[in-house]
């Protein structure tokens, strides 16, 4: 079996956090940026200029359902139905229970879960009105299936095992209405991105430890993504988790 993307040429593909991370690498192949940082998407736009297919920055705060709505709204109306959302957009703050700030936790769950609860609502009620065979992939992570011993990451882990359910929940709904929408779950392990190696937040003892731990980089994510995008109407990934060979956690 050859794997390809042929059947979303011309597609809309929306990719949430898009301006920097694994959203900007899956951006090199999307067709809508969402991100609140859109002067990055638009850098990245101008770099892919003469490539197949058109990446287009939507400035959008994902903490905001306002700007979701009036983002799916813009892209509706400018560019076609959307076809693929990649709910990407998340945040990693560390932070203890026993002293942190309620406003991070907030913060982290308004993005990592509300977030991506409003942009598949908006999604699926565009594939099911237009009748079309979509595909929705939350980034999760491996946080979303286990608690790693790794203090500081409570709220986080906590807002991935919500994406692991609501990845299930959405799949468990969309077949209870005979939809041919695919949702899938992708987990990876350690990335480099700026919410991990790249973190100016990051205590200089997580600094060496992470410089120390296998890790896997932007691309392996991003082809993980066309690997399901590439996959048959009739296959249904409910998840796929990804590592670095040597992985610990």
């Amino acid at each position: 079996m050859v794997l390809s993307l042929d059947r979303w040429v011309g597609k809309v593909a929306v990719v949430t956090g898009a301006s920097s991370g694994i959203g900007a690498a899956i951006a090199d192949f999307l067709v809508a940026g969402l991100a609140r940082r859109s002067e990055r998407v638009e850098k990245k736009a101008k770099e892919l200029s003469g490539k197949k297919g058109k990446l287009h920055a939507i400035k959008t705060d994902i903490t905001k359902e306002e700007d979701i709505l009036n983002a799916f709204k813009w892209i509706e109306e400018n560019l076609g139905h959307v076809h693929i959302l990649i709910n990407n957009a998340g945040v990693s703050k560390e932070d203890f229970l026993r002293n942190g700030d309620a406003a991070i936790w907030k913060q982290v769950l308004y993005v990592n879960v509300m977030g991506l609860c409003i942009a598949t609502r908006e999604a699926v009620k565009i594939m099911s009105a237009n009748n079309i065979k979509g595909h929705i992939i939350h980034i999760n992570s491996v946080a979303g299936h286990k608690v790693l011993n790794y203090p500081g990451m409570n709220l986080y882990t906590a807002s991935k095992y919500a994406v692991t359910a609501l990845t299930e929940t959405l799949r468990h709904e969309l077949n209870a209405i005979d939809s041919k929408i695919k949702t899938t779950s992708l987990s990876p392990g350690l990335v480099t991105s700026e919410t991990t190696t790249l973190n100016p937040e990051l205590s200089e003892e997580r600094k060496k430890l992470r410089v120390t731990l296998p890790i896997l980089d932007l691309e392996d994510v991003a082809e993980a993504v066309g690997y399901l995008l590439s996959t048959s109407e009739n296959v249904q990934i409910n998840e796929l988790t990804i590592t670095p060979v040597g992985e610990k956690f």
